[in-house]
């Protein structure tokens, strides 16, 4: 990863099942700008049970509640016999391609097709075993903090760097779908890199931009946002996924935003230094002659800059010229009589 803002596009369960649509979005996320296309590699087997106990029947308020997670999970599933053909398009189209695993097996799998970074999901952070697992393998770890406590992030990153893995970055995630603009809480980027030492960014499922662009100046370096082809594929994520146009817009936005941002530095740039020219300098407003005293009814700080800096204003006041100066003149040392002089 550079330091420009490393902009994935989340494919998740927007596929329609169809390898055609899946194999469109990757190209559709290339021409939005993406730098990444993400995938989730599970069965519904590796995630949960089948079973129609209460336990295993979302609800809370979700945009899938009354669903079984088995069932949500079976429609939302990427084949993975499609995950080889769907790494070598991304290749093709110049994206990087990756996964989140959700079990030792999903892990095994990716790294056959030589998977380039690691994606711990949200609800998996405190599966230590698959964290450290897939730590050592030695990839680029990134990894969502939706539901997790301090105790729980310390000790996932903690199992990375005991598996020898220092190369993680935390997303600042909000685990609802959309997640309401005001809960995305932006400052803790800040602090994941303050409190953790690692690289930041923001997993986001806000509807809209803003939340992307504003994570830039807390310090986002990896945005990952949920991709859709067209939302009338529809699925468990369309309605918090952005289309083509909508992640084009944003991605444009927040590279305007890291522009904005800019460096830290007092020098300036030549627009600033031309600009200069419209800052104030001490002209005679009023006609003085030659061996006349410099009053403040003579001179005044104006708009251009080309005379002498208005911080001499009190220098030259009760000064005599040694030359007549009229009105628009600039004022200069070389119209002062310097005391020897008199």
């Amino acid at each position: 990863m550079s330091d420009k803002c490393f902009i994935i596009a989340e494919l998740s369960a927007n596929h329609g099942g169809d390898i055609e649509i899946a194999a469109e979005t990757i190209r559709a996320a290339k021409r939005a700008g993406a730098d990444a296309i993400k995938m989730q590699t599970y069965k519904p087997s590796t995630m949960t049970l089948k079973s129609e106990k209460e336990d295993f029947i979302v609800q809370g308020g979700t945009i899938w509640d009354g669903k079984g997670l088995y069932e949500l999970y079976e429609e939302a599933s990427l084949p993975w016999e499609w995950h080889k053909e769907l790494f070598e398009i991304s290749k093709k189209e110049g994206l990087v391609c990756f996964s989140t695993p959700f079990d030792f097996t999903a892990v095994d799998f990716l790294e056959e097709l030589n998977c380039p970074i690691y994606k711990i999901a949200s609800f998996e952070i405190n599966d230590i075993p698959l964290i450290q697992y897939v730590a050592s393998k030695k990839k680029p770890m990134i990894i969502s903090t939706g539901i997790a406590t301090y105790d729980e992030i310390e000790l996932a990153i903690r199992t990375c760097r005991n598996e020898g893995n220092n190369d993680i970055t935390l997303l600042k995630c909000t685990s609802s779908y959309p997640a309401p603009i005001e809960e995305a809480n932006l400052k803790m980027i800040k602090k994941f890199a303050q409190d953790f030492h690692t690289k930041v960014g923001l997993s986001d499922h806000t509807i809209g931009s803003i939340v992307p662009i504003l994570s830039i100046a807390m310090g986002a370096k990896v945005i990952e946002k949920h991709f859709i082809l067209d939302h009338s594929i529809g699925g468990p994520d369309a309605s918090f996924s952005m289309d083509e146009k909508e992640f084009t817009q944003m991605v444009m936005d927040v590279r305007s935003a890291e522009s904005a941002l800019g460096e830290e530095t007092y020098e300036l740039t030549q627009k600033q230094i031309s600009g200069r020219r419209f800052g104030r300098s001490l002209y005679v407003s009023s006609n003085i002659n030659n061996g006349d005293f410099i009053t403040k009814d003579n001179i005044k700080s104006v708009r251009p800059s080309f005379g002498l800096e208005p911080k001499y204003y009190y220098d030259v006041l009760g000064k005599r010229v040694n030359k007549d100066l009229g009105v628009g003149d600039r004022l200069s040392f070389e119209h002062i009589i310097k005391e020897d002089e008199i």
